[in-house]
């Protein structure tokens, strides 16, 4: 069988961009395969995923999730330069992780919406890619996928909203948003 790393976007208004890469993180561990998800933008919640990574990784070490945002909610006067610094550390640790060439697959979680708010620049996404092993995956979450993001990527999936309970009033759900 060939490995061929791909470079892979979940994006769109709909929810499950998140949901979905982490399946893939899944099903990439349970074939063995190393794999680091970065979270840029999520902040200190308590994630599901957080605690589903942290149990598959006691089982075996080879899938990883670190978060370097401050969050959804951290907005107002003085906040955006506090973002873009953390953007901006979690960016390095994402290039000096493509040196290494240690994982097979590394996610990006929300990349799209850091680089849509400009904390991203269009050489840091290219020099991403760049850095990318010929065999590594390489997948970027969020709504508002740039179009030379999507001009470069082999796979882009983009979820459609249909429906979603917010409409209604309902907050946030445990086990489902987060």
């Amino acid at each position: 069988m060939e490995t061929k790393g791909l470079v892979i976007v979940h994006t769109g208004e709909g929810k499950g961009k998140t949901t979905a890469a982490l399946g893939m993180a899944v099903r990439a561990w349970g074939n063995g395969m190393r794999v680091l998800i970065l979270q840029f933008i999520k902040g200190s919640w308590k994630y599901g995923e957080l605690v589903a990574i942290k149990a598959l990784s006691s089982v075996r070490p080879c899938i990883e999730i670190r978060q370097g945002g401050l969050g959804f909610s951290q907005r107002g006067a003085g906040a955006e330069e506090e973002h873009r610094s953390a953007v901006r550390a979690l960016l390095q640790t994402a290039m000096d992780e493509l040196c290494e060439n240690t994982w097979d697959m590394i996610i990006l979680d929300e990349f799209n919406y850091a680089y849509s708010f400009g904390f991203i620049s269009l050489d840091d996404l290219e020099m991403l890619i760049s850095k990318r092993p010929e065999r590594t995956h390489l997948i970027f979450t969020g709504r508002n996928a740039a179009q030379e993001l999507i001009d470069r990527a082999d796979l882009v999936t983009e979820m459609h909203l249909v429906k979603h309970p917010f409409h209604k009033g309902i907050k946030a759900q445990k086990g489902i948003e987060f």
